[in-house]
């Protein structure tokens, strides 16, 4: 099948008109953690330390909800580009089974785990207490943030993106009042970022579901509110490698993040620091994955190879130029960034130090966020699962492992193994990417 020139400047138009709101929407929702990073910052190191602690934990927790989002977002936008409005509505029943089943679970699975999890991250006896009090506070309005990302996922299926965006924004504006008037007015401290950020979560969650129920489209009936097992059959094939993918990594986050924990306070507070500060960074690559895997399971639905295979290159084009540009500022504003988070000179100095080094990557992450798109637009989760978590261990983990535990080197061997890790999973991603071609025969075959 050969490209056709005249789809890759709708694909470009189509993939910016989509994305602004989803890149928008998703920094905004990690300004979210930063606004707590930040606030809590100053209160000193400990603190800071209190709320980042569990933070890769968060990620684990979030992931299965991740997962059902990628595999309602395949199939709902492919839906929605064949014309299939009663599977749209289908689906949308069976989110809101999957969210609020899930989310459940999962807050309670948080609140029985938040007593012990800071003595399993391996921090300092004086920061157990107030990390797990943040991350059980943060925890009690979990059911709402996991069904915020499925239904967000649905609405975005119909090319809507700048709805979520705007609950996005009343969530984190929300947030910032709250923090200020419990952190500082009422001194509440860490206790008080955590209040702040479970109130914004619930209201936000609640606001998506509502908004969800007034798309038409999506709008559900009794009868769809019910397990159908060939959704849920399509929706474990998809979402099953994902959340694999996902698990498994963030598992590696929260081994990783372990092994920094043990050399001490100051360093992990410039590591925790650093990696919240590198994410608004490498965040609008997820905006643009949303969009893409939209765009994808349209152009599938429509039965469409040349807007697919535009949508392909264009998509990868648009996001190593961002990747480019924000690994630029990222190096030339390393410094004044950690200031951001940190009044130490200690932790700020040491935190550049760790951006500088990991920007030189950037552009090798946002392939592998784009290429993650693709994949999971075209509903193809295996190869993702394969190749990111074989690099996270080979790569990340036992590279870390030897370079602390072993040869007892500092935070600088750590970034390199974590740089290292993201070039490996986009070279793997590249190389055993799902072809368009091999996709559209199989289509053509059911």
């Amino acid at each position: 099948m050969s490209d056709n020139p005249k789809y890759y400047k709708p694909a470009l138009i189509s993939l910016i008109t989509l994305s602004i709101p989803t890149i928008l929407e998703e920094v905004l929702a990690t300004l979210l953690q930063y606004v707590d990073t930040a606030m809590v910052g100053h209160l000193g190191e400990k603190a800071t330390a209190a709320v980042s602690t569990t933070t890769s934990i968060g990620w684990l927790i979030h992931s299965i909800s991740g997962a059902i989002a990628v595999a309602v977002l395949a199939l709902a936008s492919k839906a929605n580009g064949a014309g299939d409005e009663d599977k749209l509505r289908k689906l949308a029943g069976q989110s809101i089974i999957y969210a609020f089943t899930i989310g459940i679970l999962l807050e309670i699975l948080a609140l029985v785990l938040s007593p012990y999890i800071p003595i399993w991250m391996g921090v300092e006896e004086d920061i157990i207490k107030p990390a797990s009090m943040y991350f059980t506070i943060t925890s009690i309005t979990l059911v709402f943030r996991t069904s915020a990302r499925v239904f967000a996922s649905m609405i975005r299926s119909i090319k809507d993106t700048k709805s979520p965006m705007v609950i996005s924004v009343a969530e984190n504006i929300l947030n910032v009042i709250l923090n200020y008037l419990l952190i500082y007015r009422f001194h509440l401290g860490v206790q008080g970022a955590a209040i702040a950020s479970a109130i914004s979560f619930g209201i936000g969650g609640i606001a998506m579901f509502a908004l969800m129920l007034r798309k038409k489209k999506l709008r559900p009936t009794i009868l769809d509110i019910k397990v159908d097992t060939e959704i849920f059959g399509e929706v474990l094939t998809i979402g099953l490698p994902a959340l694999g993918a996902t698990v498994v990594n963030c598992l590696g986050y929260v081994v990783f993040a372990g092994m920094v924990s043990g050399m001490g306070t100051t360093v992990f507070a410039a590591h925790s620091i650093a990696v919240a500060a590198e994410e608004i960074v490498y965040i609008p690559g997820y905006g643009l994955r949303a969009a893409t895997s939209t765009l994808v399971g349209n152009s599938i639905g429509e039965g469409n190879y040349h807007k697919l295979k535009a949508t392909e290159r264009v998509s990868i084009a648009v996001t190593l130029l961002l990747m480019v540009i924000n690994g630029t500022a990222l190096f030339l504003f390393a410094y004044p960034f950690m200031k951001i988070f940190t009044p130490s000179v200690q932790v700020a100095m040491l935190g550049s130090k760790m951006l500088k080094l990991v920007s030189f990557s950037e552009p090798f992450f946002g392939l592998m966020i784009v290429l993650e798109g693709i994949a999971y637009g075209m509903g193809k989760t295996k190869p993702v699962f394969a190749c990111e978590s074989s690099s996270m261990w080979a790569v990340r983990i036992l590279g870390t492992f030897i370079c602390v535990k072993i040869l007892g080197l500092g935070l600088t061997a750590v970034w390199i193994c974590m740089v290292a890790d993201n070039v490996c999973k986009a070279i793997l991603l590249f190389i055993f990417r799902p072809r368009c071609e091999k996709l559209f025969v199989e289509e053509s075959r059911r």
